[in-house]
């Protein structure tokens, strides 16, 4: 059995992306983030790989852009408003079909905000990460163990559909320790005929490239990526849930969050009230087919968030208005308590018994 080690959550996922082969990583320092670009400044060197302090998170992006057009792995990461500085170059990436991996370890926001722990930048990962048409696979990792198996799931993911891919957790998740069993190392190569690593004369140029002055090009580029996201959204959806079977009020709640709701969910079960939580894994793409096995037996839905309500739409357009769907949520980096979340469980459960009466 491999041995447990306690170990930040930002450290543990630095330290499995290099053990599923990330050999390149570029960033710049931001609270709550900078361990796991402090970590890699000392590791990746002693793994062959490079690491580098950029002059700016803009400079950090499009070195990612180089590196993964040469076909590295490749990985990236920031907090909140270092993130809004990376857009371009993220949309860059997806406009060039590239594989990658961004880190947001969220603070609260907007503007500077403040270093404690936030969901707020939910609807820009989902959303808006860059200009134009494309989506990126967005991960919430809700434990110190998720943070670093859901690093190889990013890298292959992002290869597999040549696309970006982030992992968004938060500062609670990047500065807590919990136990990890940190995954092996992987050894193997993975093939990118597509990269620009020279082509000796034995094949035809690889371009790599996000211009197209034709507009029906562009057009035609467009809708195949999105035939592939098509793909990712009937393949990738990734959630996990508990005691959702019989509930008459389902919790939704993702990263940090979700184990809060989860400590009330089961304390809720003890008092008598039916209740269930679906924790979104995947937020893009989200995980519908989870929310639409709960719908024929729950009576109404609550969603859970550290921000003023962002995933609930999300939740809303997957029920489609055949349930009641409430949010509590807190912001600005407070952290909601188990107390909260059961009262406003019970006193949702007692409005759909009253209701029902």
């Amino acid at each position: 059995m491999a041995e447990k080690v306690l170990m930040k959550g930002n450290e543990a996922l630095a330290e499995a992306a290099m053990r599923a082969g990330c050999r390149f990583f570029f960033g710049y320092p931001i609270t709550p983030q900078t361990e796991l670009a402090a970590y890699m400044s000392k590791r990746m060197p002693k793994v062959g790989g490079t690491f580098l302090q950029a002059e700016s998170e803009i400079a950090a992006i499009n070195m990612v852009y180089g590196a993964a057009a040469a076909g590295a792995r490749v990985m990236t990461s920031s907090s909140s408003p270092g993130i809004s500085l990376k857009g371009e170059g993220i949309s860059y990436m997806a406009g060039a079909d590239l594989p990658g991996v961004i880190i947001n370890v969220q603070r609260g926001g907007p503007g500077l905000g403040g270093i404690q722990p936030s969901q707020a930048d939910y609807w820009q990962a989902t959303r808006a990460l860059g200009h134009g048409d494309f989506r990126v696979v967005v991960y919430a990792p809700s434990t110190v163990q998720e943070m670093a198996d859901y690093a190889f799931t990013a890298f292959d993911v992002a290869d597999k559909y040549r696309t970006p891919v982030m992992i968004l957790a938060d500062g609670m998740l990047g500065q807590m320790m919990e136990p990890v069993v940190m995954p092996e190392p992987r050894d193997e190569q993975i093939e990118k005929p597509w990269a620009t690593t020279g082509h000796k004369h034995a094949r035809p140029h690889n371009v790599v490239n996000s211009l197209y002055l034709t507009a029906d090009e562009l057009e035609r580029l467009n809708i195949e990526r999105y035939e592939r996201y098509a793909q990712i959204e009937r393949d990738e959806q990734r959630a996990e849930t508990l005691l959702v079977d019989d509930a008459d009020v389902v919790v939704v709640a993702f990263g940090a969050s979700a184990r809060v709701a989860r400590s009330a969910v089961v304390e809720a079960r003890a008092k008598g009230v039916k209740a269930g939580l679906v924790r979104p894994i995947t937020l893009w793409p989200f995980p519908v087919d989870a929310l639409e096995a709960a719908v024929p037996t729950a009576k109404a839905f609550l969603t859970v968030e550290m921000n003023m309500g962002q995933m609930v739409d999300d939740v809303r357009l997957a029920v489609n208005g055949r349930r009641p769907v409430e949010f509590f949520g807190r912001t600005g980096g407070v952290i909601p308590t188990p107390v909260e979340v059961l009262a406003q469980i019970e006193d949702l459960n007692d409005r759909m018994m009253k209701g029902g009466e």
